[in-house]
């Protein structure tokens, strides 16, 4: 039977929280982010918060190997990485705004104590920290991330962390306080747990133990998403019921799919759409019936069918840890299934690329040598800078697709100068204050002391300038579908010496892509009567890439690794 909806009211902001117990890295960011994409199939338009319980102000200091890549927003903001999931996900541009962090909550807090506006009173956890992470959120959640301009309907919160941490405790004692200033109607938690098989049996125990923890702080969850290998069986289900007070239709199962983009269908299967309409009195804005998911289940079942392969090797310093290049590998993964392959990513350490002595050397050349296609992304510090300059000249002198990115760009730069220019010492002042060629150069507004924040950040425009000698449009260009100028997110504090570039431009890579300015080098390439697919960029395009957009340059990168680029340029009817 279907579920009846009260009358529509004046709509007010509808709240979705999720939080999760038992350990952390469940995939709350995915399962919300699954929702969220559900929710759009349905019509409604949504916003998303990240709240993270550390100290640290932005996530914009933290070593990869401590959180993971840090994910540049439009804004300039240093955040941590699900943003990034909720902004594939979503097709969303979300600000630092939406990042709420115990840093930011205490320093605007502290600030205002210190500025008198508290009027002499004690300052206190409770009312004056919960008040500004409800005030926080509202707020928040109020900022338009879509290109209607207007507010969204629903946002979707995620409390990072599980349940019991000390460090989230605050938050949760602001969410007991939020539901009741937004109302029954106007709020949802959901929780997310794990539920694990042991002697062929599906536990229910934790997820018991984690929805406990949450009521004792003043929460009950209406929804449980239970992350398992296989389906929930039903007696689970009706176990978890049972315990934990909800109903065993809102025991929802998260089991191992595929891949990630069939989460969304997943959900959908089990009418979450339709608990969610009913507990957010939503079923007058909602398209229940229908849900419009065409273009994304085409894209999730077409991803399990393909066949061809295509290798790419990522030369870089994080190895093996996917979580500091994650945006680099979704948008390889996004322009994959915009080539029709499957990807096959190859790890390649930089540093091991250095020393032809070194045990490891032969087994990673050869990783570079076999590769369709190679992508440098960024990166801070020195170590097996050397490595990516490798990498760039052995893809220049034997024409295997080359994506340079930030640190990457950089490196073909100081390639072509040191062995096509001639320059041997040239090199990155980051890498080398003594060089007495440093075509990278320490950019003159940023302060070297402070280490926070303080980089160019944030979305920039790139004005494709220059085209190659035989007039033809450059390959960059031809990917953005011949735009003019075009946005894209940076995170540096280095630049090419602009003191330099009509010599190396001259001297054949060409800087086709430049800042408003025309000072700041943006992109550089070989032409394609030269290379098939060598192109640096100063910017992160990994940022906005989508599954449904795969983003321009790693587009290139993969359609030639695929042997595809001729054919894709001749149609594309641009830049002939």
């Amino acid at each position: 039977s279907q579920p009846t909806y009260l009358p529509y009211q004046e709509f007010k902001m509808k709240y979705v929280v999720v939080s999760g117990g038992v350990v952390s890295g469940l995939g709350k960011g995915v399962t919300i982010s699954s929702l969220g994409r559900m929710l759009r199939g349905c019509g409604i338009r949504v916003t998303s918060i990240k709240i993270d319980p550390y100290l640290n102000v932005d996530a914009g200091t933290m070593s990869p190997f401590e959180h993971g890549e840090v994910f540049v927003l439009g804004d300039g903001g240093e955040s941590d990485l699900d943003l990034g999931n909720y902004e594939r996900f979503l097709d969303i541009q979300l600000t630092s705004e939406h990042n709420i962090t115990t840093g930011k909550i205490y320093r605007e807090v502290i600030s205002r104590e210190r500025r008198g506006d508290y009027l002499g009173k004690t300052v206190q956890v409770v009312p004056h920290i919960t008040n500004e992470i409800q005030d926080w959120i509202e707020r928040a959640a109020q900022i338009p991330v879509d290109d209607s301009g207007e507010p969204a309907d629903v946002c979707l919160i995620e409390v990072g962390g599980t349940v019991g941490d000390i460090e989230s405790s605050v938050f949760f004692e602001a969410l007991r306080q939020f539901q009741f200033r937004v109302g029954d109607d106007n709020f949802c938690l959901m929780f997310v747990s794990l539920v694990p098989i042991l002697s062929d049996e599906q536990k229910t125990k934790p997820t018991q133990h984690g929805v406990k923890a949450l009521m004792s702080l003043g929460l009950s969850p209406k929804v449980i998403f239970c992350r398992c290998p296989l389906p929930l069986e039903q007696a689970c289900k009706d176990k978890i019921s049972a315990f934990c007070h909800v109903s065993a239709d809102n025991v929802i199962s998260v089991h191992d799919v595929n891949n990630v983009y069939h989460v969304p269908l997943l959900l959908m299967q089990q009418n979450l759409h339709h608990i969610i309409a009913k507990e957010l009195n939503l079923g007058a804005k909602m398209e229940i019936e229908n849900p419009d998911m065409r273009d994304w289940s085409a894209m999730a079942h077409s991803v399990d069918a393909f066949t061809e392969s295509v290798t790419i090797a990522l030369i870089g310093k994080y190895n093996g840890l996917q979580d500091a290049y994650l945006s680099v590998i979704k948008s390889l993964k996004h322009a994959s299934i915009a080539c029709e392959r499957k990807l096959d990513l190859v790890w390649v350490e930089a540093s091991k690329l250095e020393n032809e002595e070194n045990e490891d050397y032969e087994a990673n050349m050869e990783k570079l040598k076999s590769a369709d296609g190679v992508i440098v992304p960024g990166g801070f510090g020195t170590r097996g800078f050397n490595g990516k300059c490798i990498a760039a000249e052995y893809c220049r002198k034997n024409k295997k697709p080359y994506l340079g990115i930030c640190l990457g760009f950089q490196a073909m730069v100081v390639e072509y100068a040191r062995n096509v220019i001639g320059w041997k010492d040239a090199n990155s002042a980051e890498f080398d204050e003594e060089t007495s060629h440093p075509v990278v150069v320490f950019m003159p507004e940023i302060d070297k002391e402070t280490m926070g924040g303080n980089m160019r950040l944030g979305a920039r425009n790139t004005k494709f300038t220059h085209t190659h000698e035989d007039g033809s449009m450059s390959s960059a260009q031809i990917m953005y579908r011949g735009s003019e100028i075009v946005s894209e997110r940076h995170r540096h504090r280095y630049e090419v010496n602009p003191e330099v570039v009509d010599e190396v431009h001259n001297a054949g890579l060409k800087f086709v892509g430049r800042d408003e300015t025309g000072e700041r080098m943006e992109v550089a390439e070989l032409p394609r009567s030269e290379h098939p697919y060598y192109v640096g960029v100063q910017y992160h395009p990994e940022f906005k890439s989508r599954p449904l957009k795969p983003s321009p340059p790693f587009h290139g990168l993969l359609l030639a690794s695929a042997g595809k680029l001729d054919e894709y340029i001749a149609n594309q009817k641009i830049g002939a």
